[in-house]
């Protein structure tokens, strides 16, 4: 897709292998990857000058499990891309080795080159690699396995959480959080929404909206919005790729303008409990992960950098909430402890959050389960998952792991998808694994990293450390569960949140 050219506890740190590992034995586990599939996918484009370009698809495409793709369909969309890509049709093939690492290669206009790797559930998390020389696209995405019964306009029904974010034609950076009732006739009532535009912060409380499935051969459809970002009058409106009746992929369609940014993201059908959500949807813990972009003055960055944060939110079920979160705006790390606050959630599941003076908005998929808007200047947008209600430790990550560089903000970010292994161990566990990179200047295949980790229940559960070349040479470590964590560096200038799912 290159445009789709065109597509601490004290750490014992591990020596950091500088090899390249390619794959070996490869096609060995193409069955891993079967079925019907849905994607999306938030990049940038960069013509090698230093700067970039906001890149962005969404699609779907089914695989045979013998290396072969048929049926694909995509769009994307992007700033001075030479061909925007409309519900375009494509084939393919890829190929998984005995690691689960794969590589796939899309038959679109220009061609597109993907590094994957498989996790348990068919899900596949990917980066692109096929710009080099300074020129092309990097970033990342996720694929997911989809349900083609739901590929109709009658089966988006009920009620729906939203988020989307992304950047202008002048990588000035919006994103929108909110809820609409889906009737399964084609209209969202009930709507609102938040939106922060370049720091211009608009509270949407009533609005309606439409939608409608208009291929049902490939589950894709179209989206409109009313005017949300900044009381700009200005519809908005996307393309979505059904993953299932309760998930949407979907991306901003018009052509980037102030007016209209360039956005990407998901809808999620809300479990609204009976009666409505309340003050009690926020009872326990829920690890939150959020990205932005700061314009320049951050960190040790003259120019733009990603302002990122990862931390642990703890509500009480009566409206009382602590805090505590780790921040990386340009390599300038802060970590805060047990930030009191308070909470107001709406039936609907929009939370009003204040902590310490500060103001941020959350919409409610489930209980402690959220998208997650603040407004500040770098646009701070992320989301929240529900913690595992038992004390997590270093036995908590043991065992094989994906991960991914999500939401890259800068051209320096590392953007890599890899296969990884945990050992549980007690007090210094050992991560180890292999990173496919994909970066301007060209891919890294199968680069060996190892860190060490140390995590603990008391006084944050699930906060740790990592220290070593997973995340950067230090990191911190929040763990939702066995089977989830997220990592973001402390030094890095151009941090992006990392997503580990086993």
């Amino acid at each position: 897709m290159r445009k789709l050219q065109i597509l601490g506890i004290a750490c014992l740190a591990l020596f950091t292998a500088a090899a390249i590992r390619a794959q070996v034995t490869t096609g060995v586990n193409n069955t891993e990857l079967k079925g019907d599939y849905a994607f999306t996918f938030n990049g940038m484009t960069t013509g090698g000058s230093g700067g970039s370009t906001p890149f962005a698809a969404v699609g779907r495409l089914t695989s045979d499990g013998a290396g072969n793709l048929t049926n694909g369909v995509l769009d994307t969309n992007g700033v001075g891309i030479p061909e925007k890509l409309i519900d375009q049709a494509f084939t393919g093939t890829y190929s998984i080795g005995a690691d689960n690492r794969g590589v796939m290669n899309l038959n679109i206009p220009g061609g597109g080159k993907l590094a994957f790797v498989m996790m348990g559930n068919g899900t596949a998390k990917f980066v692109e690699i096929d710009a080099s020389g300074g020129n092309g696209t990097v970033g990342s995405g996720s694929m997911e396995k989809a349900d083609t019964t739901a590929y109709s306009t009658g089966k988006i029904v009920g009620d729906y959480a939203f988020g989307v974010a992304g950047f202008d034609l002048s990588n000035n950076r919006t994103a929108i959080a909110g809820r609409m009732t889906a009737n399964g006739a084609g209209t969202f009532t009930g709507g609102a929404a938040d939106a922060n535009q370049s720091g211009t912060f608009t509270t949407l409380n009533v609005f309606a909206s439409s939608y409608i499935v208009t291929d049902t051969s490939s589950g894709r459809g179209m989206l409109n919005l009313p005017p949300l970002a900044g009381g700009i009058p200005q519809n908005l409106n996307f393309v979505f790729y059904v993953v299932n009746s309760g998930k949407l992929f979907a991306m901003e369609s018009d052509s980037p303008t102030p007016a209209t940014p360039l956005l990407n993201g998901a809808f999620l059908q809300q479990q609204t409990p009976l009666g409505g959500f309340s003050n009690a949807s926020l009872n326990g813990g829920m690890v939150m992960y959020l990205t932005g972009r700061v314009g320049s003055g951050c960190g040790n960055n003259s120019g733009a950098a990603p302002n990122v944060i990862a931390g642990l939110l703890t509500g009480n079920a009566t409206g009382g909430l602590t805090l505590t979160y780790d921040q990386n705006c340009g390599g300038a790390a802060t970590s805060v402890t047990s930030l009191a606050g308070t909470s107001s959630v709406d039936s609907d599941g929009r939370t009003a959050i204040h902590l310490g003076g500060s103001y941020l908005v959350a919409y409610l998929v489930s209980s402690n389960e959220a998208f997650f808007i603040v407004p500040d200047s770098s646009v701070l947008f992320g989301f929240g998952d529900p913690q595992t209600a038992t004390p997590l430790a270093n036995s908590s990550l043991s065992g094989a792991y994906t991960g991914l560089a999500t939401v890259p903000m800068t051209l320096g970010v590392t953007i890599f998808s890899g296969e990884f292994t945990a050992n549980g161990a007690s007090p210094i566990g050992s991560i180890t694994g292999s990173e496919d990179i994909g970066a301007p200047s060209g891919a890294s295949s199968g680069v060996s990293v190892s860190s060490a980790y140390s995590i603990s229940s008391t006084p944050t559960n699930g906060r740790g450390t990592f220290t070593g070349s997973v995340g950067g040479s230090s990191a911190i470590v929040y763990v939702v569960s066995p089977t989830k964590f997220v990592v973001i560096s402390t030094t890095d200038p151009n941090p992006a949140v990392l997503a580990f799912e086993q």
